[in-house]
């Protein structure tokens, strides 16, 4: 009789339920992922880009056409794609500008490589190519870019307009190009050149009024904060006052902790009553002494405090928030006092003009004129508030974009022509490459490509007629050469045509896109828990928890 073979045990690894799904098509699922998130961008892509109008789950909407804020919205969940949404976010939080480009050029990176994947291409072979041409691309933009002479300040700070029109030419207010340029080189030029630190730049919203109603305050403006009866007869203006910045409360109080005062006499109570008003009025005097005409404080200033203030001529408002209170300080110099005692004149600051004036339907307290302004804020206006919320955006990227071009001063032509410039070289080069690398650096050179083509489809030109003409030009010696939305024959040199962008720009979208596509590359296996995929992911609670929990509650309300 044959004996039968010994059953091999099944060996159970995951919880039931998990899925796993691995080899290449998971590969190709994933590439598909990324082609569908690069698609909803693409056509947001250049001076003819459109908007997307966005409506999260508490219906409101937000109008955006910026890669990094449309990607944030659309809350993908697809593990792979959401790759594509770190890149956008890390080239938002870097450089500013060219999210949309980062997440095409991923994507089309992975697009060109999908056929050879499907024909049995190790991906590690793909990836060792990407590296191979990404290196080439960035020396090519280092060998090429131009860089700015800063010693003529008319000069360089004409090169930082160009980079700012540039950056808000793909934008909502591309047609007001020349007033936000001079308005956004203007802020960053306000600010300390060695470290530029964009967040002391103020940017207030008020709705109402056209876009040129802008305006940049040289200092610090903050809304008028939440005041008491007694701050209508306070002055509104001043010259050269002193100002004084407080984070002390100066309000009378019920007591916070329980306390419990046994007191035998009215004249005690009294006392009590007293000593707390002594208290107040003792800091009152202790600030009038100082000499300062604007008190600032990010406390509350009760209504007793603002009455005292206001018959002794001095400016107070109440619950600044923190960050306007720093800038104000930053401004002004001096310091932010947590006691009113002992405040000599270095805790004080100064400015040439304080007032508070009426924006639109809002008053502002804006102080001007400061001695040490390493700051300054911007007060938008325009009809819609999902209007002004798209400047505020398209504004970020473009300070963003100036302050890396002051940083750094080299700078490329931008619209396509630095992409194509690096695709003839990149496919130049593949040439000279034996074996099955040459088809690779040869995808990665025609990936680069999809910037200018993408250009042209959202301008509604021929790419393929304007690609033609451009690949002609870059292999002869017409190295600038890029898409002109405008014109008859659709290319111009986009150098001579100021079209610039701070090099760094490319350089980082560049390597980012391909880092992210050898990333997708390299993972063949998803695996999946179930409980991941329902409404509220998280550990489970141990078994009967909940029923212990709520008996326990019954009992507690039954007391009670």
């Amino acid at each position: 009789m044959q004996r039968g073979l010994p059953m091999q045990p099944t060996v159970v690894l995951l919880r039931e339920g998990t899925d796993t799904s691995q080899g290449n098509p998971q590969l190709l699922s994933n590439i598909s992922a990324c082609l569908a998130v690069a698609q909803t961008l693409s056509t947001t892509l250049g001076p003819r880009g459109m908007d997307k109008l966005i409506v999260n789950e508490r219906g409101e909407a937000q109008i955006t056409n910026d890669g990094a804020t449309i990607l944030k919205l659309l809350d993908i969940v697809h593990p792979a794609a959401r790759t594509l949404v770190d890149i956008a976010r890390a080239q938002d939080a870097e450089i500013g500008d060219g999210t949309t480009s980062v997440v095409l050029l991923a994507a089309q990176l992975l697009k060109e490589v999908r056929g050879y994947i499907e024909e049995g291409v190790s991906p590690h072979i793909i990836m060792k190519g990407f590296r191979q041409a990404t290196k080439l691309a960035i020396d090519r933009i280092k060998e090429l870019q131009v860089t700015v002479d800063k010693s003529d300040p008319e000069k360089f700070r004409s090169l930082l307009l160009k980079c700012a029109s540039t950056s808000m030419s793909s934008k909502l207010i591309h047609s007001e190009k020349p007033f936000f340029s001079n308005m956004v080189v203007e802020a960053i030029e306000s600010l300390d050149p060695d470290d530029l630190d964009e967040s002391l730049i103020g940017v207030k919203k008020v709705p109402g009024g056209g876009l040129q109603d802008s305006l940049l305050v040289k200092g610090v403006a903050f809304k008028k904060t939440f005041t008491y009866a007694g701050a209508e007869q306070q002055p509104k203006y001043f010259k050269d006052p002193l100002i004084l910045c407080l984070n002390v409360e100066l309000e009378l109080k019920a007591e916070k902790d329980n306390a419990e005062v046994r007191v035998e006499a009215v004249s005690d109570y009294q006392a009590i009553v007293d000593a707390e008003w002594e208290i107040i009025y003792r800091k009152l005097q202790a600030i009038e002494k100082t000499g300062a005409k604007v008190v600032l404080s990010k406390l509350p200033i009760g209504d007793l405090a603002t009455q005292w203030f206001a018959d002794r001529n001095i400016f107070c408002a109440g619950r600044v928030p923190a960050g306007d209170l720093r800038r104000v300080v930053q401004a002004t110099g001096g310091s932010v006092q947590s006691t009113c005692s002992d405040i000599t004149r270095e805790h004080l600051g100064t400015c040439g003009v304080f007032e508070e004036r009426q924006i639109g339907g809002e008053r502002y307290n804006i102080f001007e004129g400061c001695p040490k302004a390493k700051t300054c804020t911007l007060i938008l206006r325009g009809g819609a508030e999902q209007f002004i919320e798209e400047v505020d955006r398209s504004l970020h990227d473009a300070l963003m974009v100036v302050k890396r071009a002051i940083k750094n001063g080299e700078v490329v032509a931008g619209g396509g022509a630095i992409e194509m410039e690096l695709s003839a070289h990149i496919r130049k080069h593949a040439l000279t490459i034996p074996g099955k690398q040459q088809l690779i650096i040869a995808a990665f050179a025609k990936a680069l490509e999809i910037i200018p083509r993408q250009i042209c489809d959202n301008a509604g030109l021929d790419s393929t007629d304007v690609l033609n003409k451009l690949r002609m030009k870059h292999a002869t010696d017409g190295k600038w050469f890029g898409v002109d939305v405008d014109g008859p024959t659709g290319i111009r040199d986009n150098m001579e045509a100021f079209v610039w962008e701070p090099s760094l720009v490319k350089i980082n979208a560049i390597s980012s896109a391909s880092e992210a596509a050898c990333l997708i590359l390299s993972v063949d296996e998803t695996i999946r828990n179930p409980q991941s995929e329902g409404p509220n992911p998280g550990p489970k609670a141990p078994a009967g928890t909940t029923q212990r929990a709520l008996r326990g509650r019954g009992r507690g309300m039954g007391r009670r």
